[in-house]
C-alpha cells in the first residue's frame, strides 16, 4: 500500500469523523445517522478487498465486525447512563470504556468460540 492511499484513506475517515460533530452541535439525532452509519465498515471491507482481492478474506472480516458491533454499543449504554446520574464526563468516558473493553473480550471470545471467527 502506498502512502497516498494511506493518506487519503486518513483524510476520508477524519472527515467523516469531523462532518458528524459539526451536524450533532445543530442536532444530536443527524449527527449520531452519520456517525452510526457504517461507512468505516464499507470503507474497510472494500479497500481490504481491493488491497487482497479475497473474498473469503472480506467475508471473515465482515462476520468478524457482526460479532463485535454488539460489545461496541457498551459505550452507548454507559455513558449517558452515568452521565445522566451526575457523574462528571472524563470519569464516565473512563468507565465506559473499561467496559467497553470487557465487552469486547467477551465478544471477542464468543466469535472465536461459538461464531467461528479466527481471533
Amino acid at each position: 500500500m502506498n502512502w497516498l492511499s494511506l493518506v487519503g484513506k486518513g483524510l476520508f475517515s477524519g472527515a467523516v469523523i469531523v462532518a458528524a460533530s459539526e451536524i450533532a452541535k445543530r442536532s444530536a439525532v443527524f449527527g449520531a445517522l452519520v456517525i452510526s452509519l457504517p461507512l468505516a465498515s464499507i470503507m474497510s471491507l472494500s479497500w481490504l478487498y481491493r488491497d487482497t482481492g479475497d473474498s473469503a478474506q472480506v467475508a471473515d472480516f465482515a462476520e468478524s465486525i457482526l460479532w463485535l458491533v454488539i460489545p461496541s454499543c457498551t459505550l452507548f449504554l454507559v455513558l449517558p447512563y452515568l452521565l445522566r446520574k451526575g457523574w462528571e464526563f472524563e470519569a464516565a468516558m473512563a468507565v465506559g470504556i473499561v467496559a467497553t473493553i470487557l465487552a469486547y473480550g467477551i465478544g471477542i471470545y464468543a466469535a472465536s468460540s461459538y461464531g467461528g471467527v479466527a481471533s
